[in-house]
């Protein structure tokens, strides 16, 4: 099963990313595992913005058109995914500077695998309301970071003082692509592809 890591990452980490190191998957595995883990936020944001509106704490329910979520959404979902394997790229590149030799498929499941906690905060959309999505995604975002420096010592193959400096650098890289996807989306909008509110 795709999504067989899943519990494991969150009951007994550790336990789980050995198992993981184990028994490697193909990488058609863990790009299957990511591009169905990256359908919640993307599918949970059209949901919210289109049918249930979000509030921002004062002033009215903002919602999207239909077709304006849709695309946002479309968007998101491309986004995430090719973040992750961007993510994954940087991973492998890294490795050389920490006498690592991961394969790409290592790499991916490090990146793919590390992510899953935040892309599970899309649920949190179920309830859209700005500070209860934010406090949320900070929870998310905390064990993704947590799995990463769990993960990199184990899948790597290096020591953990290594593996803490290697996950260090992953995650600075992880915030410089947060930033050019940002970047890119505030580029789209000033071109016209931004949202169209409801009346």
């Amino acid at each position: 099963m795709i999504l067989n890591h899943l519990w494991g990452l969150y009951t007994h980490p550790n336990e789980e990313w050995q198992s993981i190191d184990d028994r490697h998957e193909s990488y058609f595995y863990s790009f299957s595992h990511i591009a169905i883990i990256s359908l919640i936020p993307a599918i949970m944001s059209y949901y919210s913005s289109a049918h249930l509106g979000w509030s921002i704490g004062v002033g009215d329910i903002i919602k999207l058109t239909q077709k304006s979520a849709a695309l946002m959404s479309i968007g998101m979902y491309f986004g995430l995914m090719i973040g992750v394997l961007a993510l994954a790229i940087l991973i492998h590149e890294l490795a050389k500077a920490f006498d690592a030799t991961p394969s790409y498929t290592q790499s991916l499941e490090l990146a793919a695998y590390t992510a899953t906690p935040l892309f599970m905060v899309g649920f949190a959309a179920f309830y859209p309301v700005l500070w209860f999505v934010m406090v949320i995604g900070l929870v998310g975002l905390a064990y993704s970071i947590y799995l990463l420096y769990t993960g990199t010592p184990i899948l790597m193959h290096i020591p953990e003082g290594k593996g803490f400096i290697y996950a260090s650098s992953v995650v600075t890289c992880g915030l410089v692509l947060l930033a050019i996807l940002m970047a890119t989306s505030v580029i789209l909008w000033s071109m016209g592809m931004g949202p169209v509110y409801s009346g």
